[in-house]
Parts: structure tokens; sequence; C-alpha cells
């Protein structure tokens, strides 16, 4: 029991097993705030009164989140009945020809560097055991750590989005009209970078780089649409 228990808190310090649903609530919340920000500057770059700016940015937020939620759970959904499917084929290859796949299986093991004896015992051990659980874990590659969750990955994906479409909206109604292209701009670089830094730390990953590249394409993106905003606008 104390191995055990000792195993457990090991494997708390490693974070493959949130990348599932870290990457779909970094992905939302980034295009939240992107996708929302880069609206309102486009359209306040076209626009003279608050109102266009905050009906846009409203509406962009709504659209964005239910079609986050939307497309990462059809795309996700995909995922699942492509491995639903590969496990029951494998599951009729077992049953049709079971020496083959042993053999499959041994190679894998011989390949990950166990010796020729070794790995055709481990292969029979593992078959005898569960042989479809060592061929999904091992020759498709699909794990309780990887597999896909459409519902989680469609809820992570578009509360994060409306998170992070909130932020930029906030400051269209606070700040002053003048200069708001640069207030949402600044304040929208401000969310990456923490966002960043969350994704980062949550994954135990680098926080700089993480900051770095979020920031940079961020501004590209925003930039891109304050100029299309000044160059295709008229006064609403």
């Amino acid at each position: 029991m104390e191995d055990n228990n000792h195993l457990e808190d090991y494997l708390k310090k490693h974070y493959i097993h949130r990348s599932n649903w870290l990457r779909a609530a970094v992905l939302g919340a980034n295009d939240g705030i992107l996708s929302t920000a880069s609206l309102a500057i486009g359209v306040a770059a076209a626009s003279s009164t608050r109102e266009p700016i905050i009906l846009a940015t409203f509406a962009g937020l709504v659209a964005g989140a239910l079609s986050m939620a939307a497309g990462e759970y059809v795309s996700v959904s995909s995922q699942t009945d492509i491995e639903k499917a590969d496990i029951e084929r494998e599951r009729k290859e077992l049953e049709n020809t079971p020496e083959l796949e042993l053999k499959i299986l041994t190679k894998i093991y011989e390949d990950r560097g166990l010796k020729k004896e070794t790995a055709k015992q481990v292969a029979k051990e593992l078959t005898d055991f569960d042989a479809l659980g060592a061929h999904t874990r091992d020759e498709l590659g699909i794990n309780e750590v990887s597999k896909a969750n459409p519902i989680q990955a469609a809820l992570a994906s578009g509360a994060s989005f409306v998170f992070g479409g909130i932020l930029p909206l906030a400051v269209v109604y606070i700040f002053p009209l003048k200069t708001i292209e640069l207030y949402i701009y600044i304040s929208s670089i401000l969310f990456l970078i923490i966002l960043g830094a969350f994704a980062a730390k949550t994954g135990g990953a680098k926080i700089m780089n993480s900051i770095v590249r979020i920031t940079f394409w961020g501004t590209i993106t925003m930039g891109i649409t304050a100029i299309l905003g000044y160059i295709f606008g008229v006064n609403l």
C-alpha cells in the first residue's frame, strides 16, 4: 500500500494527464481574447461612436464561444470515432490471427530495446493478461491519458473563450473612446501574457517561451485587423 501511495505521489509531478483539457482551455481563452479584441479594434478603427464597437464585440463573443465549443466537440468526436474503429478492428484481428498479432507485439518490444527472448515473453504475458489492452496501448498508441473526451474539450474550450472574450469587452465599456484601440491592444497583450504564464505553469513548461509565443502572434493578429479597419473602414 505504501509503495502504491509513493507511486501516485510521484506521478502527480507529471503534467501529461492535463494535456487534453489544458489544450482546449488555452486555445479557447487565447481565441476569445484575440478574436474579440481584434474585432473590437477593427470596428473601433472605423467607428466614431462606442455602440457599434460594443455590439460587434458582444456578437463576436457569443458566436465565437458557440462556434469554439461546437468545433471542439465535432473535432474530438471524430478522433474518438477513429479510436473506437481502430480498437474494434484490432479486436477482430486478435480473434482471427492471434499468432500474427503476438509476433507484431513482440517486434514492437524488440524495437524498444528488449532482447528477442525477453520481448517474446513480455508479449506473451501481456497477451494472456489483456491482449486487446496491450495492442491498443502499444500498437495503436491509445491510452487513458491521450484518449479523446469530446464533452470535456467542448466545455473547456467554450467556457474559456467566454472568459477570454469578456476581458476585451470590459475594456471597450470602461476606457475612453478616443484611444480605445490602444487600450484594447495593451490590455489584450497583458491578458495574453497572463494566459501564457498560466498555461506554462499548469503544464510544467517554460513560462517565458509561452509568453513570447502567445504575445508575438497576438500582436500580429491585432495589428493586421487594425490596419484593415483603417483601410476599409467608414464612419459608423
